[in-house]
């Protein structure tokens, strides 16, 4: 077989790209002005072209089929989970003799056993053990997360790595998730788009139950494990972090529960009922997994070739009730920590504590930072890290801010999760 630019290698078969290329050999009346029809753009998709895909687990397995097929060979996946028997039901790259194995290492070997001619290079671990040199390797980033924190944490890399010299370190994101029947796909545009920060306040708030409901009359099996987390689990085990991956952990959990459900008379504690309630995960649905999967390929596709206007900037899909679709523009959000650069005025009451405006920072819509730490241009007022130092500063908490921050004085906040800051301007009233 040919072995020119774009066209087929001896590790293709034959008409491989007969569909794809109908596409590509000439413009269309959607097509960008920069395209270029024929060998160039195909030599680049097949050839040049560098992806990562971040996740492969049920989204993950999808997007990973669907670039290959369509003609990215140079891809990489990172996920930081192993395979659990739950999985095989929807997530099709993994079979029962794979359960223990890194996703991302299973997910890379069976693309490449089925789809002859591309590399996918796999990394088992964590985004955030990556520097800024390895994600500026790629043209595309997609995202199949399930996970609110590694999603702001990828936003933020990628905005941060902008260099308005350089158009190459500006890295497109393309984001998909799930929940049940509902999903989503959206295009990122660092420093030019709305980013992933800038629509916290779209998310639905996390389901939570009144810790005198969990510990005196529990009447939900979801009480049972809320129970055996929140109480039991500090109780029994002590300073042990709770780890959510961990088998071990959600086992212990799941027979806890179990005993406290049947004690109050109570059905329906599962294992993958507890690993769901505390991880806050809503059971994924293989269809809508697929189609939010070929809404991210394509606009993949669309961006790395310039075959057609990508989407701007936000896909929504609703499979509760029948089957609606509708794409929107989302805003850029002028006070986003991460894209916006401007500080967020907050008012609060002068008999406010630390402590207070503390819990205000997580639970507040637009903000959601966990376990934040907070300092004026001139003094610390709260640090969670060291040990040593939160220690010296929990005084702070019972204090009011207005003691410690003027009207109309800026502070930033800071976690060690999220790589960017926040800064407050405070007035009281």
């Amino acid at each position: 077989m040919a072995t020119e630019n774009g066209s087929a290698t001896s590790s293709d078969w034959q008409d491989r790209y007969y569909h794809v290329d109908q596409i590509l050999d000439r413009p269309g009346p959607r097509t960008d002005p920069s395209f270029l029809a024929g060998d160039e753009v195909k030599d680049f998709l097949r050839n040049k072209c560098k992806i990562l895909v971040i996740g492969a687990g049920g989204l993950g397995c999808e997007i990973l089929a669907n670039l290959a097929l369509t003609g990215f060979k140079d891809i990489h996946v990172i996920d930081m989970d192993t395979i659990d028997i739950s999985n095989l039901n929807r997530q099709f790259l993994f079979r029962p003799a794979d359960v223990g194995r890194p996703k991302a290492i299973v997910a890379a070997e069976y693309v490449m056993k089925r789809v002859p001619g591309i590399k996918v290079t796999p990394y088992y671990g964590k985004i955030q053990d990556k520097g800024d040199d390895y994600y500026l390797q790629f043209n595309l980033v997609i995202c199949g997360l399930d996970s609110v924190e590694a999603r702001r944490w990828i936003n933020a890399t990628l905005v941060n790595l902008v260099d308005p010299e350089n158009p190459e370190s500006l890295k497109p994101l393309i984001d998909g998730g799930t929940e049940g029947f509902k999903g989503q796909a959206r295009v990122i545009l660092p420093t030019v788009s709305s980013c992933y920060e800038c629509s916290l306040d779209m998310l639905n708030k996390p389901t939570t139950f009144p810790i005198c409901t969990i510990a005196n009359t529990p009447r939900l099996p979801e009480h049972c494990i809320e129970w055996a987390s929140v109480l039991e689990w500090p109780r029994a085990r002590g300073d042990e972090k709770l780890d959510t991956d961990d088998p071990e952990h959600i086992g212990w959990l799941y027979s806890i529960a179990a005993a406290r459900a049947k004690e109050f008379k109570i059905e329906g504690v599962t294992w993958s009922l507890t690993q769901g309630v505390v991880k806050n995960v809503i059971p994924a649905i293989a269809s809508t997994n697929a189609i939010i999967a070929a809404a991210c390929c394509n606009e993949a596709f669309k961006i790395a070739t310039s075959s057609a206007a990508y989407l701007n900037n936000y896909f929504m899909l609703i499979g509760t009730e029948g089957v609606y679709s509708y794409t929107f523009e989302h805003e850029k959000r002028d006070h986003c920590p991460v894209c916006g650069g401007e500080a967020l005025e907050m008012s609060i009451s002068r008999e406010w504590t630390v402590e207070q405006l503390m819990e205000l920072l997580t639970e507040k819509q637009n903000i959601q930072i966990k376990k934040p730490s907070l300092a004026t241009p001139e003094n610390p007022i709260y640090f969670q890290q060291p040990p040593q130092l939160e220690e010296a500063m929990r005084p702070n908490l019972e204090k009011k801010v207005s003691e410690l921050v003027p009207d109309g004085g800026e502070i930033t906040v800071t976690a060690s999760s999220l790589p960017f800051s926040l800064s407050l301007i405070i007035t009281y009233v």
